[in-house]
């Protein structure tokens, strides 16, 4: 892996790498983090790394999201954990069938400028080779080819929920920007399902309340969370207060050609583009989104 200086230096303005030398790949300290969050994704499916990115950065990265947050697509409708269509041929009461109103919004990843902070760290080879073996996964991780999710900023202003759902791409990576007055609280039920078994029980009683498997991670600003968002169901409990939350979303997939189904990306994003029309196939995992 080659990385020039000028973008060490890029890079070092945004993520701490004094404390995080992430860059070194002979560090001790930085075997030491891919060693305890390798064990914490193994064991609970996430993990949060505090103070990731420097003040300065999460500064920056809130006046960004917040020049662009008359952009943001509002999305005030019912989905369920999947993000598709009603399912007539199973029962009502069916997780597929099942849908809870949305209120929530995205600063789509193509609306960010190329100057974007955001964009710098999601397009850092360092940070995703980082990832890569912090997930301890042996197959290769990509950039996400999808240009609206690839890396957006979600919002959530006062009364916002985020119901349960799957994400589309494999792994999540959060960076807090803001936090909400009260709630925003990220909830999630880790591995709860895997390719080729959708546990249709468990994400049924979940839906009707149980908490079984259930885990909470109240992330502060700065702070950088891996998550296997397309195995795990999770949530944002509803916010309370005037203070908008603002969390950075790069996403990495396996597949660098896979994007979002088209009613997917405009059930979260507002619109699909050609591409993703272009590319709608059926997933290789076999799952139902």
């Amino acid at each position: 892996m080659v990385v020039t200086a000028a973008a060490l230096t890029a890079l070092d303005a945004i993520v701490d790498l004094d404390r995080y030398p992430i860059h070194r790949l002979d560090s001790p300290a930085r075997a030491e983090l891919v060693s305890e969050t390798r064990a914490q994704m193994d064991a609970v499916g996430c993990y949060r790394i505090s103070d990731f990115i420097r003040p300065e950065a999460v500064d920056a990265m809130l006046g960004e999201a917040q020049s662009l947050h008359d952009q943001t697509f509002w999305a005030q409708n019912s989905q369920n954990p999947y993000a598709s269509r009603v399912n007539p041929s199973l029962p009502d009461d069916h997780p597929q069938n099942v849908f809870v109103e949305r209120r929530s919004g995205f600063i789509n990843a193509d609306l960010l400028p190329a100057t974007s902070l955001l964009n710098l760290v999601y397009d850092s080879n360092v940070m995703t080779h980082f990832i890569w073996e912090s997930l301890g996964v042996t197959r290769p991780i990509y950039q996400w080819a999808d240009p609206v999710g690839r890396n957006p900023y979600g919002v959530m202003e006062t009364g916002h929920y985020f119901p349960w759902h799957f994400d589309g791409n494999e792994f999540t990576v959060s960076i807090l920007v803001q936090k909400a007055d009260i709630g925003g609280v990220f909830e999630y039920v880790p591995d709860i399902r895997k390719p080729g078994n959708e546990n249709i029980d468990h994400v049924q009683s979940i839906l009707e309340g149980g908490r079984d498997g259930v885990r909470q991670l109240d992330l502060l600003p700065g702070d950088l969370q891996l998550f296997k968002g397309r195995f795990s169901m999770h949530r944002v409990t509803e916010i309370e207060g005037p203070r908008t939350r603002y969390i950075a979303l790069p996403t990495y997939v396996h597949d660098p050609w896979r994007m979002n189904r088209p009613h997917h990306s405009i059930n979260y994003y507002g619109r699909a583009t050609d591409l993703h029309y272009a590319r709608e196939i059926d997933l290789a995992d076999g799952l139902a989104d």
